[in-house]
This record gives C-alpha cells, sequence and structure tokens, in this order.
C-alpha cells in the first residue's frame, strides 16, 4: 500500500481526494498548511507528497525548496492553478517532479501518483551515453563534462527512454508511456518536463544533444541531422 501525505488547504479538495485515494487503497495522512505539511513530511516515511502550491503559513514553493535542501528524497507532485509555463518551472525548479493543474480527473491524480513512485525505484542497468552525457541507472546519478546534473524523476526517467534508442527517434506516445505508463497523459505536459529537461542538460553547454523531431517526438545525438 502507498502512503501518501497531501498537504491541501481547500477542505472540499482534500475530502475528495482523500476519499477517492484511500477507496483505491492509499495509505493517506493530510496537513491543512504549509507549515504542518513541511513537519509530517520530514518526520514520516510517504511515498508520494501531493502539494498543493497555494498554501497558508507557509507556500507550497518554498515548502518544496526546504525539503530538496534538506536532502528529502520523497517524489512531490504538484498541484496548481497556476496554468502559465513560467509556474510550473518554478516548480520544478524547487524540487517538484510532476504537476497536475486543477481541476482534473481523479483517475488522473491516481495514475501520476503511481507513475511517481514507479520512477521511484528504477531498475539497476548498465550506464547510458550519448557524447559527454551519462546515465548511471544504478546510481540514479547524470552527469554531463564531469559534472553532477540534477534531474527531477520525471526529467530521469524521459532521459532514460531517449539514452537507451539514441539516436533513433523516440515519439510523444513512447515518452508519455514512460512517464505515465498505459494512463498516458497530454502533450503539453510532457513538453513542459522536455523543457525542464533540456535547461539542464543542454542550456549550459555549448554542444546540443536533445533535438526537437517536430510533430513526431525527441532525440538524443551528438548531431542533429543524425
Amino acid at each position: 500500500m502507498l502512503r501518501i501525505l497531501l498537504i491541501e488547504d481547500q477542505r472540499d479538495i482534500a475530502a475528495n481526494i482523500w476519499d477517492y485515494l484511500e477507496h483505491r487503497g492509499f495509505v493517506m495522512d493530510h496537513a491543512a498548511d504549509g507549515a504542518r505539511g513541511l513537519r509530517m513530511a520530514l518526520d514520516g516515511a510517504y511515498d508520494v507528497i501531493v502539494l498543493d502550491l497555494g498554501l497558508p503559513k507557509l507556500d507550497g514553493l518554498e515548502l518544496c525548496r526546504m525539503l530538496r535542501e534538506a536532502r528529502h528524497e520523497t517524489p512531490i507532485l504538484m498541484l496548481t492553478a497556476r496554468d502559465t509555463l513560467d509556474d510550473k518551472l518554478a516548480g520544478f525548479a524547487q524540487g517538484a517532479d510532476d504537476y497536475v493543474v486543477k481541476p482534473f480527473a481523479m483517475k488522473e491524480l491516481e495514475a501520476r501518483i503511481r507513475a511517481l513512485y514507479r520512477r521511484g525505484r528504477l531498475q539497476q542497468g548498465e550506464q547510458l551515453r550519448v557524447a559527454d552525457l551519462v546515465l548511471d541507472p544504478a546510481h540514479l546519478t547524470v552527469t554531463r563534462a564531469g559534472k553532477r546534473l540534477t534531474l527531477t524523476r520525471a526529467g530521469f526517467a524521459l532521459l532514460e527512454a531517449l539514452l537507451r534508442r539514441a539516436p533513433n527517434l523516440v515519439r510523444h506516445a513512447e515518452l508519455a508511456h514512460a512517464l505515465w505508463g498505459e494512463a498516458g497523459g497530454d502533450i503539453a505536459t510532457l513538453h513542459t518536463h522536455l523543457s525542464v529537461l533540456r535547461a539542464v542538460i543542454d542550456r549550459p553547454f555549448e554542444q546540443r544533444l536533445l533535438h526537437t523531431v517536430h510533430g513526431f517526438g525527441y532525440r538524443i545525438a551528438e548531431n542533429a541531422d543524425e
């Protein structure tokens, strides 16, 4: 059974999520403000944290940042009414792993939680390399030019899927499956995750490795025309 910490101040939303997930076999805990949520997250052993961004006492983004600074590695799923790309990128920058935009379907929320939990338990395997970019599934690390990179779990899953097929094209549907399994997800969310991934693995470096094949998918390769 998955243990979930729900940090949400709106009682009706929290009650609906609690009832649905508990009925689906999850073990639930709830905090109605950010300060209590932070204490519970640090003290408890949870499989996934479901975190609203607009919280009293301690904002969700700040809570997320504090958990990551404390080296707390529990996957974090953001609940947000902030639907702009900048807001989503801000969440990822503070250490969130995925997001769902309000209003959302409960089935989608459950699928995202289960996908985050699975991604936190990646199987060990050989190192994957293209140019100076190296992913080590055994130790869950990514480096480029010898520098350790910090990826979200979504970014790690996408990069692994791309590197395993490099330099070949990986279609949108395959990347969505790598993130969310059979439940899938929308293309806009997928593009957001890939934008975050590109900012980490490409933007600080001279050579681009992540290439968009417009209308089809993405590929990792040393040259865009490989």
